[in-house]
């Protein structure tokens, strides 16, 4: 089992009858992130030297040399594929696991820093930027993209500290990560396709989507792919979050000077950069639902799933699910959602948004027979070693005994002291991959 603190959470059920209901949340999402395995994902689209999609096919053998480079949190798994099953010439792969080992002689790995980038993240840019500019006419690149990348591959145009201050300030707004990554591909030498103008040869991307509806431009800020957001996109969502008059002058001055045409914009759909270039999604939020679906099906639940696009404040969404959910009510039910949704910080406390939404349900669902769970499929929820919470009917009472005020903690942003004071973290360490976020709802 992929938690660490399985048998735990299971124990924390006040009855018999509730602890079974719990492991097999656990159960479901052991499932589910089995399905979202970066290796096997990169697998099932290599048969016997080829590249295989309904759209396209590429033998490599028909080039000269292979190039690979891989960013994200899912990159050293799918990396290790493509080594696996190609003969590789030269490549380097960025990842934040500093765990992460890899069986190829020719392929380097950097660990670089997430949600904030690094000095290492630099370093990791200009090496992968090295590796693609070897990349001849006859020659073939294979991107593997996964989610964490925007912060893993960091090639500024401002200085560092400016960058993470930008960083930091844009985390705790409450924006969303399309309108983050318009910003960061607008202070970047290579996000936005940026990084396709060194190719020369045929690129071809494989990307496992962490955001909803796997709009391709936003995952890991686009590299690969056309950007349909400019400099005028980046200042008004600076100015949405009324973040214009706070970040450093250098990056304010990066986005006036887009807008006045001295730096070029990044490159869009009918751009000739693109020409030889192919984006595909290999694996995503949709796929680990599905897979938990036929998991709670299997141990003879019945099962729904209500959403793959859960987006919106924390602390809300959950009651939002919930209230689908009883509208849905027949028998013993799993429901299933996934997405992202996001934290608008105003307090000091420590969490994710997957602890914060369950912790916006502990009130409405107490003295129910409801359980809820929500998890980062990356192993990581905010700035905490935990992946997300479980909460049940009894998680109210167990708090009042321990003179646990949930208002409070939400109020402070505090949801991991919350539920670890419970022993109702949800903790894995690093999974190796990232698709969102999935919530198990039992009735």
């Amino acid at each position: 089992m992929f938690l660490k603190n399985y048998d735990q959470i299971v124990s924390n059920g006040q009855t018999q009858y509730l602890q079974k209901k719990r492991k097999n949340v656990l159960d479901i999402f052991t499932a589910a992130l089995e399905s979202a395995n970066p290796y096997n994902a990169v697998k099932r689209v290599f048969e016997e030297g080829r590249i295989v999609f309904e759209a396209k096919v590429f033998d490599t053998s028909d080039f000269e040399n292979i190039f690979v480079v891989g960013f994200g949190k899912a990159s050293v798994g799918m990396v290790q594929a493509v080594c696996d099953f190609v003969t590789v010439s030269k490549g380097v792969v960025v990842t934040n696991d500093t765990s992460a080992r890899l069986e190829c002689d020719k392929i380097e790995v950097v660990i670089g820093g997430h949600p904030i980038p690094d000095h290492q993240s630099i370093k990791s840019a200009e090496k992968i930027i090295e590796v693609v500019k070897r990349c001849g006419e006859k020659d073939l690149l294979i991107v593997l993209v996964s989610g964490g990348g925007s912060a893993l591959l960091c090639k500024p145009r401002v200085s560092l500290e400016d960058l993470q201050k930008t960083t930091n300030f844009l985390l705790r707004s409450g924006a969303d990560i399309n309108e983050i990554n318009a910003i960061r591909k607008h202070l970047s030498y290579v996000k936005g396709g940026q990084l396709v103008r060194l190719a020369k040869g045929v690129v071809v991307s494989l990307i496992i989507s962490d955001i909803v509806n796997d709009p391709i431009e936003s995952i890991a800020s686009g590299p690969t792919s056309p950007d349909s957001t400019t400099f005028s996109d980046a200042k008004k969502i600076l100015e949405k979050y009324f973040l214009w008059d706070k970040v450093p002058v250098e990056v304010r001055k990066v986005v006036e000077d887009g807008l006045k045409g001295i730096i070029v914009e990044t490159p869009k759909k009918d751009d000739s950069v693109f020409d030889e270039v192919h984006n595909f999604i290999i694996a995503n939020n949709e796929i680990v639902c599905n897979a938990a679906l036929d998991k709670a099906k299997s141990m003879g639940y019945k099962a729904k799933i209500l959403t793959t696009s859960l987006t919106g404040e924390a602390k809300h969404a959950g009651n939002v699910l919930i209230n689908k959910a009883e509208n849905h009510r027949d028998k013993l039910t799993v429901f299933i959602s996934g997405g992202e949704t996001t934290v608008t910080i105003k307090g000091d406390g420590r969490g994710g948004r997957n602890q914060e939404l369950v912790l916006g349900c502990v009130e409405r669902i107490a003295n129910s027979d409801i359980v809820l769970a929500s998890f980062a499929t990356d192993g990581i929820d905010g700035k905490s070693d935990a992946a997300g919470a479980i909460a049940d009917g009894f998680t109210l009472s167990r708090a009042n005994k321990k003179q646990l005020n949930p208002d409070k903690f939400l109020e402070e942003n505090n949801s991991y002291e919350f539920f670890s004071e419970l022993n109702d973290l949800l903790i894995t360490g690093p999974s190796g991959t990232n698709v969102m976020d999935i919530q198990l709802i039992v009735i």
